[in-house]
């Protein structure tokens, strides 16, 4: 029997360590291209975080010491402890029990810390001073409507006299406080300086106008109640405190949305106390004519008030219809107030006028500016259809934004206005950008970036809107502007056709930020951008980045460098199936390289085919060119004069050059030539293979 040798297996590999022996590989290439880079350019910052430094240890106490500490340490965590615990009750105490609802309270601390008035007031941010100014201004109305009312219509009567009193007695509070513990306290401007010393507030105060008048108005003449009875006339001083109520009206319209709203009700008011103060005056002329003695006074039937403040309107507007004046008194009171009322009447017109007209300045600016581009389009016949688009871009920019070019409003404001509301509005958007970002192999958040660039960079952002299916960009384009979405939503379209939807972008991204620093004039875009909706948008094009970075060196520097590294990963392709990799002895060898692509091109095709088709080209260019040197030979020699020989000289130097110069000529004949291709390395390394094409005639025999 003859024995058979067992076949011995071949050689395995395991697929999980070479999966990890290539991914070690990787990671050790990508390691030595950034260390690469660190050489090349210095102001990259190494990859790795530097290590801590380690403590040093301290040398070992004694152990006497080892127990004080520990006692020490024992006592501070007791302390600890209860502090720890004191602070927790108020919080546990202060619950409160309504029906079945068990809600948490804040303690009265709070509420006293918050009500405590600081050593000085800001009057212009002051929330709280505002709120009291209302009620100082709510007593001095008080005091300017029911002063002169009471004074003359028999409203005051010894039965209500003591409610009239009482509310005259806390108006007098509110002017009492107003002048000893809110106004030594308002801060004021001396030579540009905000002063905010106690001391020099109250003194500052004492020594105005303000506080002379604050003064007399608050001056007590209802002793004299005492003398002659209460006589509300007595109190007149308290309309003295005007300065106080127009304060009010400045703080009010600085702090409302919709001041216009206020200054329509104001002017209302001063026309309805005019006509009170008048209604006043016709029942004090008629008392002193006598009730019903003549038919121009008020003769004492209905509402005494009502028919007076009647009269009043229709004397003050000069309606007409009124009794004639009787007496000399009744004439010359009915002229002045003719006159009076022709004057303040006009004057509040014309106010109302100035206040409405205020308030409707940016509508009517809008108005016009629509009115002026739509005959301009109508005078040289714009299409109906971008007209449209036109009227929609108006309506949509001022709807969303109150206005149709926001740089007019920051430009008035100084820079560092301007600055600040533009960090808060839109760095939070800046602040996403890759560009102005750490690099991607650095953990450090704005390697070197200056703070300052990025500042001007926000002051130099445009906002535009574009409308439903406006093109951001298009494909092929060159890009030299930066898109930041602030408001609506971009599709980026693709494929065969250019309409399929790649990505859908919304607010807060950012698209083009690499053709800002692109080399040779930006980077030719490579899709479609197109407004999904209504879409706002700010720009930052490449001339202006240009302009800031002419005074930031560094940043320019860094910059330039992130842009390199963002075109390298943003040009890798895509990650497809899993390349299988060969087993066995063919894992030692090389991958087969790649056909070249212009080799592929000559041939045309595959194989044989591509190659009879090449030659079958060149056989017809040759016979055109062979008949068209007969024709032309005959007619030459014809034309040739006779010339002298030339010196000898050796033929092949004559030949040489001319092979030189015309290395792509064909020569003649199909019978008397073959064509050599071939392939050479190239002399510099990583440069591949070079592709020879050589055509030489065969030799005679």
């Amino acid at each position: 029997t003859s024995t058979q040798k067992p076949t011995r297996p071949g050689p395995q590999t395991n697929e999980y360590a070479d999966a990890q022996l290539q991914e070690l590989v990787k990671k050790l290439r990508e390691r030595a291209n950034v260390y690469k880079e660190k050489l090349n350019d210095p102001v990259i910052s190494s990859p790795e975080a530097s290590p801590p430094a380690s403590p040093k240890k301290p040398p070992p106490p004694p152990k006497e010491e080892k127990k004080d500490e520990k006692k020490d340490e024992k006592k501070d965590e007791k302390k600890e402890e209860k502090k720890e615990e004191a602070e927790a009750k108020p919080e546990e105490d202060h619950y409160c029990d309504m029906l079945c609802c068990k809600f948490k309270k804040p303690p009265l601390k709070k509420y006293m810390e918050y009500m405590k008035l600081p050593d000085t007031i800001d009057s212009y941010t002051d929330r709280r001073y505002v709120a009291w100014l209302m009620l100082v201004t709510i007593a001095y109305n008080w005091n300017c409507w029911f002063i002169p009312l009471r004074y003359v219509f028999p409203y005051q009567t010894p039965s209500n006299t003591i409610y009239w009193l009482a509310i005259d007695v806390m108006c007098d509070l509110c002017y009492l406080c107003d002048l000893i513990v809110f106004q030594p306290r308002v801060r004021f401007i001396k030579g540009g300086d905000i002063i905010s010393d106690r001391a020099e507030t109250e003194k500052f105060y004492r020594s105005s106008m303000k506080f002379r008048l604050d003064v007399i108005s608050v001056f007590p003449f209802d002793i004299l109640y005492f003398f002659f009875g209460f006589n509300p006339a007595l109190r007149a001083n308290r309309m003295l405190k005007h300065n106080t109520f127009f304060e009010f009206n400045d703080r009010l319209e600085a702090i409302m949305e919709k001041a216009y709203i206020y200054r329509v009700i104001r002017t209302t008011g001063y026309l309805l106390f005019i006509l009170h103060i008048n209604a006043c005056l016709y029942y004090w002329a008629s008392d002193y004519e006598g009730i019903g003695s003549t038919r121009w006074v008020y003769d004492g039937e209905g509402n005494m008030y009502l028919r007076c403040y009647y009269w009043a309107v229709r004397s003050l507007i000069t309606i007409g219809g009124l009794a004639e004046p009787q007496t000399l008194f009744e004439i010359i009171f009915q002229l002045l107030n003719y006159f009076m009322g022709v004057f303040v009447f006009s004057s509040l017109i014309g106010q109302m006028r100035d206040v409405i007209g205020a308030a409707t300045a940016g509508q009517n600016y809008f108005r016009s500016c629509v009115d002026n581009t739509v005959s301009y389009m109508n005078t040289y016949s714009i299409p109906k259809l971008v007209q449209n688009r036109v009227r929609t871009w108006y309506e949509y920019t001022w709807d969303s934004q109150g206005m149709l070019d926001e740089s007019e409003l920051l430009e008035q404001m100084p820079t560092k206005m301007h600055l600040a509301v533009a960090i808060d509005v839109n760095f939070a958007i800046v602040n996403k950008v890759d560009l102005f970002k750490a690099s991607s192999f650095t953990g450090e958040c704005r390697n070197g970036c200056d703070t300052q660039m990025i500042y001007d960079m926000l002051l130099r952002l445009k906002s535009i809107v574009y409308l439903p299916g406006d093109f951001v960009c298009k494909k092929g384009e060159i890009g030299r502007e930066m898109y930041i979405i602030k408001q609506g939503e971009v599709q980026v379209l693709g494929g065969p056709d250019g309409t399929k939807v790649l990505v859908t972008l919304r607010a807060g991204a950012v698209f083009g930020e690499i053709s800002l620093l692109a080399a040779g004039g930006g980077n030719r875009r490579t899709a479609n951008v197109v407004a999904h909706g209504f879409a706002n948008l700010f720009i930052l094009d490449k001339k202006t980045l240009n302009e800031i970075l002419v005074n930031y060196p560094d940043s320019e520097k860094l910059l330039m460098k992130k842009a390199k590294v963002l075109l390298k990963q943003k040009g890798k392709p895509p990650p497809g199936p899993p390349v299988q990799q060969p087993r066995g002895l063919a894992s030692l060898f090389g991958q087969k390289q790649e056909t070249p692509k212009l080799f592929k091109a000559m041939l045309g095709g595959k194989g044989r085919e591509g190659l009879a088709k090449l030659l079958q080209l060149k056989k017809q260019q040759e016979t055109q060119e062979t008949q068209t040197e007969k024709e032309t030979k005959p007619k030459e020699e014809e034309k040739k004069p006779v010339q002298p020989a030339a010196p000898s000289a050796p033929p092949a130097q004559k030949e040489k050059p001319q092979a030189d110069a015309k290395p792509a000529v064909v020569q003649r004949a199909t019978s008397k030539e073959s064509l050599i291709i071939s392939m050479t390395p190239s002399p510099r390394a990583g440069e591949g293979e070079i592709l020879k094409v050589e055509i030489k005639e065969k030799e005679k025999k």
